[in-house]
């Protein structure tokens, strides 16, 4: 009798599969698998007073959350602003989200937009201008405007969807690039769709909820 507790030598017990994050916790390798990363457009509106920005920047650091893009602006409500970002995360992890900004005391709305949101980026592109014809022929092709032009030089603007802003640079690229500064994705949802009210589905079973709990108060009185 050696006096410890019965049970497995250390080398003869169950060690489990998957690796650990940074806070030591296991992670399922099911669940790392069976969920795939999405690229996805979160709207919030926000009070309109200083330190928000970096209160929701801090969550998304806490929770090692990677924000693709970040954009903040004025809206109609001079007490509210609108934060758009653009996040990449497996379905449970945009679920994590939106759960916590929800719980930031400055947010007053979140939602994440259908995919058919309008969604808009732009791009200050500075391309070698030895040829402007053939630079000027490039910029007519994705309806960009020239903001500055020197001898050797000329940067033009260029806004659209994400897609259209890459396939512009890349094109300017025959040219040779100095420089590329880009914004984040700003995001409206689509006609009288409110962008960070609820969506349909949410609007629907809220009504079914709060005619049944308008019931449960007519039959209890």
């Amino acid at each position: 009798m050696s006096g410890g507790l019965d049970g497995p030598a250390p080398e003869e017990r169950p060690t489990p599969d998957g690796r650990r994050n940074e806070q030591g916790i296991r992670i399922d390798p099911e669940v790392e698998v069976t969920h795939d990363p999405r690229r996805t457009v979160i709207s919030a509106l926000v009070k309109h007073e200083p330190g928000v920005l970096a209160e929701v920047s801090g969550l998304f650091s806490r929770r090692q959350f990677n924000i693709e893009s970040l954009t903040v602006g004025p809206t109609t409500d001079e007490d509210r602003a609108r934060i758009t970002l653009v996040v990449e995360e497996s379905d449970p992890g945009i679920d994590q989200i939106k759960k916590q900004l929800r719980k930031l005391v400055p947010v007053a709305s979140v939602r994440e937009l259908e995919p058919d949101a309008m969604q808009r980026e732009l791009a200050l592109v500075k391309v070698d201008a030895e040829d402007p014809a053939q630079v000027a022929a490039v910029a007519d092709m994705y309806d960009a405007t020239a903001v500055d032009s020197s001898p050797e030089t000329a940067t033009y603007e260029v806004t659209g969807s994400r897609q259209k802003i890459e396939a512009a640079i890349e094109t300017f690229g025959q040219f040779g690039i100095r420089e590329v500064d880009r914004t984040g994705t700003t995001a409206l949802a689509r006609g009288t769709d409110e962008t960070t009210g609820p969506t349909p589905a949410e609007a629907s079973v809220s009504a079914a909820e709060e005619a049944k709990q308008t019931k449960y108060t007519a039959d209890d009185d």
